[in-house]
């Protein structure tokens, strides 16, 4: 069974999930619902981006993973590729972002997790928003991040951290909120948080 997280709860991968060597953060959510003509509903398209930031023990920025680039300069790090419109179910992600733990250089500590609105749609009212942390290997979610009971008028959302404390990994939920198109404009809040 997997660890329902909420904002700032922290995880020993060690402990939850030993054998644990490829990592993968999901990102999933639904169509938003709008009210149409003569108030019908319909449903429309959000285009969210996850991306992975990847720091050193100085939070230097030394590579991202995003839309714009699918896999890390290493290879360690690669994104399942951009969603453009949304409509995932309650359990699956719409991008994905796999981590080969034994393969990050060992110069990095931090790799952060963001998600933004590419179109500058708030969070409101976006259905089945959530992520979550699996064993690629075993299909078996470790931890689940509900983020659909927050985020209002925000465009962007600092998600979570896997870093290294005392030579193991651990996942951290941040939910630090904030506005921008890309993960560009979210560095001034990760900054605080590495």
């Amino acid at each position: 069974m997997s660890i329902n997280l909420s904002k700032g709860a922290n995880i020993s991968l060690a402990k939850e999930a030993p054998s644990l060597t490829d990592a993968v953060l999901g990102l999933g959510w639904g169509k938003r619902t709008e009210r149409g003509f003569l108030g019908r509903t319909k449903l429309v398209d959000v285009d969210l981006d996850a991306s992975c930031l990847l720091f050193d023990e100085q939070g230097n920025l030394l590579d991202a993973v995003w839309f714009r680039q699918l896999k890390s300069k290493d290879g360690s790090v690669r994104h399942s590729g951009d969603d453009l419109t949304g409509g995932g179910g309650a359990d699956d992600p719409n991008e994905e972002i796999l981590v080969q733990l034994n393969a990050v250089p060992s110069n990095i500590k931090n790799l952060v997790f963001t998600v933004n609105s590419f179109l500058s749609d708030s969070f409101d009212g976006i259905p089945n928003a959530f992520c979550t942390l699996k064993d690629k290997k075993t299909g078996k979610v470790i931890a689940k991040y509900d983020l659909s009971i927050e985020g209002g008028k925000q465009t962007g959302l600092v998600i979570a951290k896997l870093y290294r404390h005392n030579s193991e990994w651990k996942f951290k939920a941040l939910g630090e909120w904030g506005n921008g198109r890309t993960f560009n404009e979210l560095l001034p809040i990760i900054s605080h948080l590495l």
